[in-house]
């Protein structure tokens, strides 16, 4: 059967695992009365809470006697490493556009890796359903887009389609018929060359996608290089420098039906197998014939730009939450993390029982931690930084720059703009992008970017859209202004009550409700003013046999401001942490003794 294997790529939220669901539906890979959830691919528990895709994952689909493997990416920039690394198993892109907001910075990122790499993209305008469409100029922009990126002739001669994902239909032509996606098939056929392998040569292919099977155990896909796999075949596994991991047996050969793996006897080359067998083969190593002696390529990745420290929950309150609460199962549990996710760092803190885990970004971070408070950990952050780096020509110190693209109101874009510029943001380009809403592109150092996501969407009262994307590294931009606000810290360990949290109302604005445990040292609120202040929030009402006029008013809390995990990390300065566990996320300074805190502090001064 011929084969062809494609990789859907695009921005966030543009469609890609929506139009997979139709893709696999009129291939017939689902029975008439088959349920299948929306956004079928998207298996994970936090990928359907978040609507997001965070992990690619392999499909087949066949179409007139031909097999074609579909990979469903990420979109967000975060994520950025999966789709980096799963552009090598693939000899096609299907680039999907959204119809109204054209080429977004990770439709930037994305493509540029698929050029480089010599793909012969396919572009799909995707949502022409949409009241606010406008397919013409957005394929001028992606023209405009690939040519930048320095496109050749033949990937500048793009096929084009447009299309609704929801509704299940593309066409040629924008007034076309519109019936369904059998244009988009033919294309791919047509279009999209089969794989260049030799199938005569030794086995050998790179792993490039890892997980973990209850009943499998290690579970490792990648394309098919060379020659044939079959079960039970013997076969090594060499690093990227040559040498041998392991060697082993292929136990199991696993090939893409539908959402479903199902087992085979053999696989030859250029078709998208899953492998299990092996005990230590990781991502991106070669698994081949015991002849094979020399590694197949593996496409390198962009390095990380951010780091956190993840560290022992030492808190009052740590243990009694979680199951997993020992460095010693941290750090396997992040270096574990580290053999599938090749765009994660993780290295030994220099402080004691702690760890620094270094990734794209702050959402990739937190998607990490949300799994492992899920899996029963407890852990405490410490605040996000951005990783420098030396310029090796001139000396100085440089620091990651990042592009942030912004659709705002009119009435909003003033802000915008301020705040931006506080935060050694440089505007590159503003032009109105239609229905009131301008469109501004800012070069802004990573850091002034951290924590402010939550202010932008107040100051845009919701309305605002940011999307970002790794541009380089800069020179250092210069010290960023943090919180202007001080904490208001718990002085005495116990239960919130009312009656103390109604008397600190007034001191600003509370994280925490009536009845819920707090610690000396627990930041339950953020002041008004610029310092921190200790205060009593477990005072109770003394109780009398007097009675008067105004003793028992009702008292009236204000709806304490809860925080989910993204927004404390954000929120936090570095004298602060981030206490994680299994049932809750709260924030505390890193030194919990307010004598202790006083000493570092005039330490710091000196």
């Amino acid at each position: 059967m011929d084969i062809r294997n494609i990789a859907i790529i695009a921005h966030v939220d543009h469609g890609k695992t929506t139009l997979v669901d139709q893709l696999l539906k009129q291939s017939g890979s689902f029975r008439e009365n088959q349920h299948v959830a929306e956004r079928a691919m998207d298996s994970n528990d936090l990928e359907r809470e978040r609507g997001i895709t965070i992990l690619a994952k392999c499909t087949s689909v066949v179409w007139k006697d031909t097999r074609i493997n579909i990979i469903d990416t990420p979109g967000h920039a975060d994520f950025g490493g999966e789709v980096e690394r799963i552009l090598s198993m693939v000899d096609g892109a299907v680039v999907l556009v959204d119809a109204a907001e054209g080429a977004l910075p990770q439709t930037k990122f994305v493509v540029g890796k698929a050029l480089a790499r010599g793909l012969k993209p396919i572009v799909v305008v995707n949502k022409i359903d949409r009241g606010d469409a406008r397919p013409d100029e957005v394929h001028n922009e992606i023209f405009d887009l690939f040519a930048a990126l320095g496109a050749n002739d033949e990937q500048l001669d793009f096929p084009m389609l447009y299309a609704s994902g929801r509704q299940g239909w593309a066409d040629e032509e924008l007034e076309g018929a519109r019936k369904d996606l059998s244009p988009m098939f033919d294309l791919i056929v047509r279009h999209v060359p089969a794989p260049t392998v030799d199938k005569d040569a030794p086995f050998a292919m790179v792993a490039t996608i890892l997980e973990n099977d209850n009943f499998l155990g290690r579970v490792l896909t990648g394309r098919v290089e060379q020659g044939r796999a079959k079960v039970n075949m013997p076969v090594r596994v060499l690093r990227p420098d040559g040498s041998v991991v392991e060697t082993g047996r292929l136990t199991k050969l696993l090939s893409f039906r539908g959402l479903d793996r199902v087992p085979v006897d053999e696989a030859e080359a250029g078709d998208i197998i899953a492998v299990a067998g092996l005990s230590e083969a990781t991502i991106p190593e070669t698994i081949a014939s015991p002849e094979v002696t020399e590694p197949l390529a593996s496409t390198p990745v962009d390095p990380p730009t951010l780091s956190m420290t993840f560290r022992l929950n030492d808190g009052p309150l740590g243990g009694r939450e979680g199951k997993k609460v020992t460095s010693r199962q941290i750090r396997d549990r992040l270096f574990k993390e580290t053999e599938g996710n090749i765009a994660i760092r993780v290295t030994d803190s220099p402080e004691s029982e702690a760890f620094e885990v270094a990734g794209r970004g702050e959402l990739q971070l937190g998607v990490l931690i949300e799994q492992m408070r899920r899996e029963g950990f407890e852990l405490t952050i410490g605040r996000p930084r951005v990783l420098f780096h030396t310029n090796e020509e001139t000396g100085e110190r440089e620091e990651p720059f990042e592009e942030a693209l912004i659709d705002v109101d009119e009435p909003y874009s003033g802000v915008v703009v301020e705040k931006m510029a506080l935060r050694k943001g440089l505007m590159q380009d503003m032009q109105p992008s239609g229905g009131g809403k301008v469109r501004l592109t800012f070069l802004i150092p990573s850091r002034g970017l951290i924590g402010y996501h939550g202010e932008f969407l107040t100051d845009t009262r919701g309305t605002g859209i940011m999307n970002r994307l790794f541009a380089g590294y800069q020179p250092w931009a210069g010290p960023i202004e943090g919180r202007r606000n001080g904490s208001l810290i718990s002085s005495e360990d116990g239960a919130t009550t009312q009656y103390s949290l109604y008397s600190l109302q007034d001191r600003g604005t509370l994280f925490v409700d009536a009845g819920e445990k707090v610690y000396v040292g627990m930041i339950i609120g953020e002041h008004s003013r610029e310092n921190d202040l200790d205060v009593n929030a477990v005072r109770e009402k003394k109780l009398t046999n007097i009675r008067a006029a105004g003793k028992d008013e009702a008292l009236l809390l204000t709806p304490p401001r809860k925080m989910s995990l993204e927004q404390a990390i954000a929120y936090i300065e570095d004298d602060e942490l981030v206490e994680v566990t299994p049932s809750a996320v709260r924030i505390r300074k890193r030194y919990l003794d307010p004598h202790e805190r006083k000493k570092r502090g005039k330490a710091a001064s000196n």
